[in-house]
């Protein structure tokens, strides 16, 4: 037993040492310390301007510090809040934070740390609200510890690159009621079981990680849940009627884009609470869950992308109480027609009913959806009229439809100057897609009304007449116009004087003629010119060589006239298609020097946002709209998706070229398809095709070229289509994997070219005469010429392709003399044919 001056003192020194630990100067050196955990670097390119945490010094009181605050009795700190703060380092297992008894609130956002969070945390028994989020180089599993802080009541670990399972211990933290581990891509296995015991639990976050598994039973005991986003995960199951059933406390539920495979409760008229409903990208699976349309407080609903299939029955629902604002059925095996009933929901703004089998007509009775700004109904099966009244509509798409006609507006709505044809609340820039369905007749003129226009697309339909000079009065704010595949006549109107937003113009296909309107010169952000497939009579357009943002010029299959030679270059071409004109002339042998994009290796083939891919892929209202452009590829006229013609192509085939094929051709080492057939080239292959070292397509058919096939195409390993035919050719065809696996229709009519047995099959090989030893050493000088020559061209072009070119220069020079003739077969072309004797 203690006697009563033991007990006074034992008591006089517990007091001194907590004084002494809660003391403003063991608080401020406890501070002081975390702060020199760090390794400041001021030089660091990412480091702000002002030193981090310059406040934290001993000229002030640790209470007026950055991100500090203090008990104002005591001066003890319980709240550390630090964002935005460079770091740059990891929190230490014996940190000094944990001398900081007293901290209920620790927050260390966006403030670069790195390495794992320490299991030395747990101890900080006081603590009730801990962030460490978006910190992108925070790694490592969730400590353990964490569930020791009995009073923790909200924990955000999101954002981080965090690996291992969640822990089970969680589970113990019994006063929490927010739970965020969004976002850190790595955390694996199924949730524990235990988190079911979080009754407090009002918001729980896990969205992109690799959480898999069933979601547990006991989530049924979340009643006071209310926000529950769990999307872009690997669940697969779980009783979700037991467990939505419980939620009734649930306003926000997100579990999209997981592998769920089972059916929707069928009653869930209980979530009284719920306004979002998100359940896409899964393999749901039954019938239209009509019960959860009973939901006065639902306001947006997600069903897209999953297996439901039916018809559409919104069942009883009263218009008066309904909040409904977005409907995404999108994706799924829903057929029959549109309900008249979808008119109920009007405060509807957004309703996409695409990539389905609905029938019919568009319901009369959507007339009276005035707040709607956007409907997608495209890849569906309806049919008949478009009604006017969808023309106040921002974002219409109805593509991939059998829509037979346009309903026509009133006179005076087409006449008038001052109608306002959008009647919504809310404005906007208007987007319209009605591609790819069976529409007759003009364009209307009504769509000029649309000042607000930024894309408008009527191609694949049967659409004539003339292309309205009106749209004028839109080209200042269009971006895209696509009027591909109709029966337009006329001439291209003069319009694009303002037109400095439209990236993508698309008129091919139609029956257009004249001249090309020289306002496409003001076009200053255009990317995309398609004029392929119509009767335009003029010649080369040079000028558009000013348009620096031009990747993509199509000027095929018209009757465009004259020579091309001019030296301007397309600094920004990756695409261009001048076949099927009549273009003549010889090319310069430096024509390609200045088309530096079809040069270039970067950024820019990793289609990253500086691409200007999002002019092919525009965004419209949740939606990706893909557009494709047709052009020949390995002898067939096919048609890409502009997404893949992205890669770098040249095709001046069907023309009347002549002369040599231009050396600096091979200065576009980027290249993937090459096409210079059916024109009336000279001279020998330029041997510098040997530098696109990426090429896939290489067709120099139907010319007059001579001399060798150069050996050094050999080694173009990604080539997977040649065409040599009907030249002039002779010697040997070089032999690898990627000449014999071509067909021997692409070397025939060259009367002196040999060595093709193994790709045509077996012939006789006769011993190579003295006349063809000349010839060999003949061709060998022309070789070392045309080699020089352009050496001496790459010098222009820059060090870089010089190097490159003095190398391979120096490789051929040694090696001429093994080039050695070892047989020949001859072939004749009779008729069409090939006989090999």
């Amino acid at each position: 037993m203690m006697i009563p001056n033991q007990s006074f003192f034992f008591i006089f020194f517990l007091s001194v040492i907590f004084n002494t630990l809660a003391s403003p100067t063991h608080q401020r050196d406890a501070l002081l310390e975390f702060k020199n955990e760090f390794p400041f670097n001021a030089s660091d390119p990412r480091a702000p301007p002002e030193a981090p945490l310059s406040s934290w010094n001993t000229s002030s009181d640790h209470c007026s510090w950055k991100g500090v605050t203090c008990n104002a009795h005591s001066s003890e700190v319980i709240s550390l809040v630090l964002e935005y703060t460079y770091l740059n380092g990891s929190l230490k297992a014996n940190t000094s934070l944990l001398k900081l008894h007293h901290l209920h609130h620790l927050t260390l956002y966006n403030c670069d740390l790195i390495g794992e969070i320490p299991s030395s945390l747990g101890n900080l028994s006081h603590l009730r609200h801990l962030n460490i989020s978006d910190n992108n180089f925070l790694t490592g599993e969730i400590p353990s510890s964490i569930g020791n802080l009995s009073y923790l009541s909200f924990l955000d670990l999101s954002h981080n690159y965090l690996v291992g399972k969640i822990p089970s211990s969680l589970g113990n933290l019994s006063r929490l009621t927010v739970l965020d581990l969004s976002d850190n891509h790595g955390l694996i296995g199924e949730v524990p079981p235990s988190i079911g015991n979080l009754n407090q639990l009002t918001i729980m976050i896990c969205y992109i990680n690799k959480l898999n598994g069933n979601i547990p039973s006991s989530f049924a005991n979340l009643n006071k849940l209310s926000y529950l986003i769990l999307s872009e995960n690997q669940f697969s199951g779980g009783d979700l009627p037991l467990i939505l059933s419980n939620l009734t406390s649930l306003s926000y539920l997100d579990i999209s884009e997981n592998h769920f495979k089972s059916k929707l409760p069928p009653n869930m008229s209980g979530l009284h609470n719920l306004e979002v409903f998100r359940v896409s990208s899964n393999s749901f699976v039954g019938t239209f869950p009509t019960s959860l349309f009973r939901i006065p407080s639902l306001r947006e609903v997600y069903l897209n992308g999953n297996q439901f299939e039916g018809p559409l029955e919104f069942g009883n629902i009263s218009s008066s109480s309904s909040e409904l604002e977005l409907l995404e059925l999108a994706s799924n095996d829903f057929h029959g027609p549109i309900p008249e009933d979808i008119s109920l929901f009007r405060k509807l703004d957004i309703i996409s009913l695409s990539n389905n089998s609905f029938t019919g007509s568009i319901p009369g009775s959507m007339f009276k959806l005035v707040s709607l700004s956007e409907l997608d109904l495209s890849y569906n099966k309806l049919e008949g009229q478009v009604p006017s009244f969808l023309w106040r509509i921002y974002t219409l798409r109805l593509s991939h439809n059998s829509f037979s006609n346009l309903e026509e507006l009133p006179q005076a709505v087409v006449n008038g100057s001052d109608y306002d044809l959008t009647s919504n609340s809310v404005q906007g820039p208007v987007q319209f897609d009605l591609s790819s369905n069976a529409l007759e007749g003009l364009i209307p003129r009504w769509i000029c009304k649309h000042s607000s226009l930024i894309f408008l697309d009527l191609s694949n339909n049967h659409l004539s007449g003339s292309i309205p000079s009106c749209l004028m009065n839109c080209t200042s704010s269009l971006g895209v116009i696509i009027l591909r595949n109709n029966n337009l006549s006329g001439f291209l109107p003069d319009i694009f004087t303002n037109a400095t937003k439209l990236r993508s113009l698309d008129v091919s296909r139609n029956q257009l003629s004249g001249k090309l309107p020289k306002s496409l010169i003001n076009c200053t952000s255009m990317e995309n010119l398609n004029l392929k497939g119509n009767k335009f009579k003029d010649t080369f357009p040079s000028w558009l060589s000013s348009l620096g943002s031009l990747s993509v010029l199509f000027l095929g299959s018209n009757a465009l006239y004259g020579p091309i030679s001019s030296h301007l270059g397309f600094p920004s071409l990756r695409v261009i298609d001048l076949s099927n004109n009549s273009f003549n002339g010889t090319l310069p042998q430096d024509y390609f020097v200045n088309w530096r994009e079809m040069a270039s290796v970067g950024e820019k083939d990793g289609f990253t946002s500086s691409d200007g891919i999002d002019t092919f892929m525009e965004h419209m209202g949740g939606g990706i709209y893909e557009d494709s452009m047709d052009m020949m590829y390995k002898g067939v006229d096919t048609e890409f998706p502009l997404i893949l013609l992205m890669f770098k192509a040249i095709d001046f085939s069907g023309n009347k070229f002549t002369g040599r094929i231009p050396k600096s051709i091979g200065m576009l080492k980027e290249l993937r398809h090459v096409n210079f057939s059916r024109n009336a080239f000279t001279g020998s292959i330029p041997s510098s095709l040997a530098n696109i070292k990426n090429l896939e397509a290489l067709d120099l058919s139907h010319n007059k070229l001579s001399g060798y096939i150069p050996r050094d195409l050999a080694n173009l390993s990604f080539v997977s289509y040649l065409d040599f035919s009907h030249n002039l050719l002779q010697g040997p065809v070089p032999r690898s994997t990627q000449f014999q696996r071509q067909h021997c229709s692409s070397f025939e009519d060259n009367l002196g070219l040999f060595g093709l047995e193994d790709i045509c099959g077996s012939v006789h090989v006769p011993h190579p005469t003295s006349g063809d030893s000349h010839q060999s050493k003949e061709f060998s000088s022309e070789e070392s010429e045309e080699a020089l020559s352009w050496k001496a061209a790459a010098i222009a072009f820059g060090p870089g392709v010089f190097c490159g070119l003095v190398i391979g220069y120096i490789f051929f020079t040694s090696h001429k003399q093994t080039h050695m003739v070892h047989g020949k077969a001859r072939l004749n072309h009779l008729g069409g044919s090939i006989t090999v004797s």
